[in-house]
């Protein structure tokens, strides 16, 4: 694995955002079946690049360890172990001015749990969610209604149906939300490169 001064050379900047690239089983699989947008790339996980002085970390909210603040070595470790890519978007010119106030903004989220039923709440976040968060203010992203149904059948799909059966709860159809691959269609964003 490369050292983080080699990230350097890679000119990431704060507030980059680092796609993962989504696997196509398991809730992964089951997130982009409902939410891809580009036949070529779909992701699953999103996270915000911060700089501090020479040291680069990630703020992200994922299933193991809530909303954290990560060495980038780490988290690009534990994408590399799942097969996974990360993909480096910016905020266009334009709107960067909003990259302070976000990253402010996702420190105080740190140390939240992770929110395991995408369903917006103030006490726990999942990762596009801390993302959309983050920059909120700024209107930077914008949420929508979530969809759950399987493009393939016009039904919602298996897997959330029985997801959420099993937390006794009602499949979140229509309600307000946001994924990696939304947040990755913003004409605000362009893509860099990928890590």
């Amino acid at each position: 694995m490369a050292h983080c001064s080699s990230y350097q050379k890679l000119s990431l900047q704060n507030g980059d955002l680092l796609f993962v690239t989504a696997k196509g089983t398991g809730l992964s699989g089951a997130i982009n079946n409902v939410t891809q947008r580009q036949e070529t790339i779909s992701f699953d996980h999103i996270g915000i690049l911060e700089k501090e002085g020479n040291e680069l970390f990630v703020l992200h909210a994922a299933p193991k360890g809530g909303s954290q603040k990560q060495q980038i070595k780490e988290f690009l470790n534990d994408q590399k172990e799942e097969g996974q890519k990360v993909i480096v978007y910016r905020l266009k010119p334009e709107f960067q001015k909003s990259i302070p106030q976000a990253i402010q903004k996702a420190h105080q989220m740190l140390g939240k749990p992770y929110n395991f039923n995408y369903i917006l709440d103030e006490n726990s976040f999942y990762c596009s969610d801390f993302v959309e968060r983050a920059f909120r203010e700024d209107h930077i992203f914008k949420l929508e209604p979530m969809t759950f149904i399987d493009p393939k059948t016009g039904t919602i799909n298996a897997f959330w149906e029985d997801f959420y059966k099993k937390k006794n709860l009602k499949v979140p159809e229509g309600e307000p939300g946001c994924n990696p691959n939304g947040l990755a269609g913003s004409e605000k964003l362009e893509r860099i490169r990928e890590l």
